[in-house]
């Protein structure tokens, strides 16, 4: 009777084991279709055209919330994709969504903190730096660099943690420190899985090395 008990206790546990990888199977099938959707509607639709494509990758985060409860990758991308369509969309409208952007991260840490590559630091940094202080909104720079820097100790080589903390010391003027990272986002691991991600942003670098070459002559 114990080896049937104990036979029975190694099926469970196969079964169960083999459900567990399914999940996750689905989980990341779910995370990388939203990502590359993000990606089309960020880097290559015209800006006049993203306000309106937006609300699709977030119905996509939201399926992927009520398919997965309890995980935290979901709610971080539904995250990005809120804080994304918050700075095409502009205006006082955009203050929700950066609020909701922000709540779902903290509820994301509380799971997972380090999921993602610490992207839940990277995405919090860069919405305390970009969102507007009181009254309008919660920005916080010394909060955006403390949590910058969280980012960049989980993963210290990422083109996004380097990339949006150069972007910080850019807009504090602190410019041969921003090329620092910009210049170790560039040159940051490739992304298989995600390569119009990659050149979006290292686009984007480029452009933020220009803006800072152009303002370093006018100081000369």
């Amino acid at each position: 009777m114990q080896h049937i008990t104990h036979a029975f206790s190694i099926l469970l546990l196969g079964l169960f084991s083999a459900t567990a990888v399914a999940q996750d199977a689905g989980l990341n099938s779910g995370i990388v279709e939203i990502q590359h959707a993000w990606a089309h509607v960020h880097y290559q639709l015209p800006q006049d055209q993203q306000d309106a494509a937006y609300p699709h990758v977030e119905e996509m985060a939201d399926a992927l919330i009520t398919h997965y409860p309890g995980h935290a990758e979901p709610l971080v991308w539904k995250a990005i994709v809120l804080s994304t369509h918050a700075g095409a969309k502009g205006g006082l409208g955009a203050l929700g969504m950066v609020r909701e952007a922000r709540d779902l991260l903290e509820q994301a840490e509380k799971i997972d903190p380090d999921t993602l590559d610490g992207s839940i630091y990277t995405s919090l940094g860069s919405l305390y730096y970009q969102v507007p202080g009181w009254p309008l909104g919660y920005g916080d720079d010394k909060k955006a660099e403390s949590l910058l820097k969280k980012a960049l100790a989980i993963n210290p080589t990422g083109i996004d943690p380097n990339y949006f903390y150069g972007d910080f010391l850019y807009r504090k003027d602190r410019y041969p420190e921003a090329l620092a990272y910009l210049d170790k986002a560039m040159h940051a691991p490739a992304r298989p899985d995600r390569p119009l991600a990659d050149q979006g942003r290292r686009e984007e670098i480029d452009v933020i090395i220009a803006k800072i070459n152009i303002k370093t002559k006018e100081r000369l």
